[in-house]
């Protein structure tokens, strides 16, 4: 083959080869011209090359770790975001440093078995669009567990009475992992209590008053709460309170048989004096009448002396003889007629006495308060007192009710100061 031949040969292809590059290029009006994108080696993004996304530390060890990127560390510095106390980076090197001192656990700022997530980040010094950041885990552990502990916000020893209202919390002192639940272990039966469950939480219980029974000699019973805290790996703590329960007073209760015997008494008292005013009535009628006779007879008896004195006829002086004797005539007709009422005269007296003793129990052993400590006692002295004055009147027929006298009337009467200067006791 001639040199000609080769040389025209690659003349051809070169024309062709032209002609097809111009005609790839298609051009449309109007339309906007491509923008050539770039290409960029992958190696030219930065990359933080050896990061461990999971670190676990044990107490008192030391961690480091150097990080690196793809690109030289000289026009980048290096940041940690939501880092835990003690955690540190050189900001130039990238050295990652952190010792898990033991103090930063008993004082609370670090914790055990729990997740801290910490964001770390690279960026370049002269374009700020230039920087990387991702996170890792960093978890602490301990080789020594030290139990959490409960602590009830009350002392381990109470005594209580029924009817009280028992509050107390739950508190917990956390060590090298928290307490989870929270169960109650009593060795009596309770009910309608406030659970505790978790930490912090409030023990509420009303003691009721029929806790102790009727049958109990000791008259007290000693109930154990326990508090048992467990964490997730079962490791208990238990906190005993233990609670001396004795017999206490049922105020509503107790303040309602207080004013029934109150009510009792009122009524027996109102019928008591009516009954006075009835039979102290009788007595005066009694009185008035027997006056009567007795003026009468002496009126009859005094004539009849000055009649047979001073008479002038004789049949004025015999008539002054005969009246004295029917003067004496009229004492046992007043015997007969208006006996004296001498048991009528001491059932009024003794009527009038209980009334006023009753009074006198009243006022003495009245409530001060709605929890009147010796309500217990003063129901039972207003008891037996009615119990005894009951007795003592037991023959006595009460006037409960009539239409002719009014409690009113019957009051009054009972007040009346002459009715008073009758029945007291002269001193001669």
């Amino acid at each position: 083959m001639s040199k000609a031949f080769v040389s025209a040969l690659i003349l051809c292809f070169s024309i062709l080869y032209t002609k097809a590059q111009v005609d790839t290029t298609i051009v449309q009006k109007d339309s906007v011209p491509a923008i050539p994108i770039p290409f960029k080696d992958p190696d030219s993004l930065l990359r933080i090359i050896n990061l461990n996304p999971f670190f676990t530390l044990q107490v008192d060890s030391t961690l480091e770790y150097d990080l690196e990127i793809n690109k030289h560390t000289q026009q980048y510095f290096w940041y940690l975001k939501n880092a835990p106390i003690g955690v540190r980076i050189d900001k130039t090197t990238g050295l990652l440093y952190f010792k898990a001192d033991k103090s930063f656990f008993k004082s609370g700022k670090l914790k055990f078995d729990v997740p801290y997530r910490v964001e770390v980040g690279v960026q370049n010094l002269r374009d700020a669009a230039d920087r990387v950041e991702t996170n890792f885990t960093l978890l602490f552990y301990s080789t020594e567990v030290v139990v959490s502990k409960l602590k009830p916000t009350i002392g381990s020893n109470v005594v209580m009475e029924e009817g009280d209202s028992l509050r107390f919390r739950v508190l917990c002192e956390e060590g090298s992992f928290p307490v989870e639940q929270i169960t109650i272990h009593a060795n009596l039966p309770i009910s309608n209590f406030q659970n505790v469950s978790k930490c912090n939480d409030e023990f509420r219980w009303m003691i009721p008053y029929d806790f102790i029974r009727d049958n109990d000699t000791a008259k007290q019973r000693i109930l154990t709460l326990q508090f048992i805290g467990t964490d997730k790996f079962r490791n208990s703590d238990t906190a005993t309170v233990r609670i001396t329960i004795k017999t206490g007073i049922n105020y509503p209760q107790k303040n309602l048989e207080h004013q029934q015997v109150v009510n009792e008494i009122g009524k027996y008292v109102t019928n008591l004096k009516l009954t006075f005013y009835v039979v102290s009535k009788n007595i005066k009628a009694n009185k008035t009448t027997r006056t009567g006779f007795d003026i009468t007879g002496s009126s009859t008896a005094m004539l009849g002396t000055i009649l047979s004195t001073s008479a002038e006829s004789t049949s004025a002086k015999n008539a002054g003889k005969v009246l004295p004797s029917v003067g004496l005539t009229l004492v046992p007709v007043k015997e007969a007629v208006s006996p004296n009422k001498v048991q009528e005269q001491n059932t009024a007296s003794q009527v009038r006495g209980t009334i006023k003793r009753l009074d006198y129990m009243l006022t003495e052993n009245m409530l001060i308060g709605d929890r009147d400590p010796d309500i217990l006692t003063k129901t039972r002295k207003l008891r037996d007192e009615l119990k005894q004055a009951q007795l003592q009147l037991v023959d006595l027929p009460l006037v409960e009710f009539d239409p002719r006298y009014s409690q009113k009337d019957a009051d009054e009467y009972f007040n009346n100061p002459k009715v008073n200067k009758n029945y007291k006791l002269k001193v001669k």
